[in-house]
């Protein structure tokens, strides 16, 4: 840029304040920004020709606060406050600004320029020497130490009790927020954290979060189904909803948003055993169905609480892995089984071709039982002796349920627990949604398969 005289500068603003030429005309003919000249022009109106006199000073720390604070009450722009208070450039304004933004109070003190002798290296050592142990001047340290620390973990551990785990986005927020009252330099020493993720930080401190809406959306869905969802479920559900978004990118919002899926899945191991007796195992592992009421499978087991045992049979149709009906009691008699079947038979038609696979459990081998299926023309298959993997899908519904469920709620007394397994039962079969149903809960992909047939 061309470096004009006082004198240049002053005849510019006249010329301009004349009225006989435009701003941008009379800043092309000098070789200056238009912008420069209207700054010019703010001075000239404000303080007259001595805005415009040479002065070579350092301006005192207050005197920035004071021109720091005018600007944030009054709302003048910078270009304004440079003005108001002749300051030669606005780009002084500026920095002051950011740095103090930054870094707080320390940033506003004036460095000096040029390069120190060796010698004033080594004084400035000296003068750096701890206090002695036991001083007034160590004692004061101490406590401002000791008061800096107090402040930075109130606010990690409230950041804490809001989200859980605290992330270095979060400890950079935090020395942020205390940059004005403890040097940044210690405050980042303090949290632990790199001097740059501070400073990153910092740079994206007002800039609106393209994510924003995404996140909102993610919390949502974590929230409604209580933690159970990990961020491949989370996805699915995020397409369901018409945004279709990269697993990666929701696996690293869930992290700097501190969701994490709160359901651990436990592994079942068993033994090969003799094929039953009593029906053969038809099923042979063969877990999928064509249609709805094509294969239905079913098992008991059993829970504990408040020192007593109940007992839950559900049926399981394999077309969806939607949960056809259930029983529960507080002893496992054949009247559990019997009550089931009932209810379930309900739901068959007479062009139903039913397929019923079980485990070898010896509700499943009485004459009742059997007897129950012949009369319905429903055909009975049964695992080998002791291989839960031959009705691996029970299995896994009751590890699921369990971990989702079971060990993931407290209840306050037994009907408590039975209400809550009916709510849990009911959002198992609308809500809770799969990657082999195409992202649908058992009941929406049951309702499409039969809309689209």
């Amino acid at each position: 840029m061309v470096k004009l005289s006082s004198e240049e500068k002053i005849q510019a603003v006249r010329q301009y304040l004349n009225g006989n030429e435009g701003g941008k005309t009379i800043a092309n003919s000098i070789g200056v920004h238009p912008s420069i000249l209207h700054q010019w022009i703010k001075q000239y109106e404000i303080v007259g020709e001595d805005a415009f006199k040479k002065r070579y000073t350092s301006y005192p720390v207050q005197f920035k606060l004071d021109v720091l604070n005018y600007m944030n009450e009054q709302g003048t722009s910078i270009r304004e406050t440079a003005a108001l208070f002749n300051i030669p450039s606005y780009e002084t304004v500026r920095k002051w600004k950011v740095a103090y933004e930054t870094e707080g109070m320390d940033a506003l003190e004036s460095k000096k320029k040029g390069r120190t002798s060796m010698k004033k290296d080594q004084q400035k050592q000296t003068k750096k020497v701890a206090p002695a142990e036991g001083s007034i001047e160590a004692l004061q340290a101490e406590i401002e130490r000791l008061r800096m620390e107090n402040a930075y973990f109130k606010k990690v551990e409230c950041l804490s009790s809001k989200q859980g785990k605290i992330t270095k986005q979060d400890k950079a927020q935090v020395v942020y927020e205390l940059r004005h009252e403890f040097p940044v330099k210690e405050l980042v020493k303090l949290a632990g954290i790199p001097r740059s993720t501070y400073y990153y930080w910092v740079k994206g401190v007002g800039k609106p979060d393209p994510d924003a809406e995404l996140k909102q959306c993610i919390q949502s869905i974590y929230n409604e189904h209580e933690g159970r969802y990990g961020y491949r479920r989370i996805r699915d559900e995020l397409a369901n909803r018409g945004n279709k978004v990269n697993h990666k990118k929701v696996q690293r919002i869930m992290k700097e948003l501190g969701l994490k899926c709160l359901v651990r899945m436990k592994k079942y191991k068993s033994y090969k055993g003799a094929v039953g007796k009593i029906a053969p195992n038809l099923l042979d592992r063969q877990f999928t169905a064509k249609r709805p009421n094509q294969k239905w499978v079913t098992d008991i087991t059993e829970f504990k609480l408040f020192g007593e045992k109940l007992y839950l049979s559900p049926v399981l149709d394999l077309f969806n892995g939607e949960i056809i009906t259930y029983t529960i009691g507080s002893r496992p008699t054949y009247s559990l089984v019997s009550e089931m079947l009932e209810k379930a038979f309900e739901r068959l038609s007479e062009e139903d071709e039913l397929l019923m696979h079980s485990d070898q459990g010896w509700h499943y081998q009485m004459k009742q039982y059997r007897h129950a299926l012949r009369e319905r023309g429903i055909t009975q298959s049964m695992s080998r002796k002791g291989n839960c993997y031959d009705n691996s899908v029970m299995e896994n519904f009751f590890g699921i349920m369990k971990s989702e469920f079971l060990y993931f709620k407290e209840f306050e007394s037994v009907e408590h627990f039975k209400l809550e397994l009916e709510n849990y039962i009911e959002y198992y079969n609308n809500k809770r949604i799969k990657a082999k149903l195409k992202g649908m809960s058992p009941v929406q992909y049951r309702t499409h398969a039969q809309q689209a047939a």
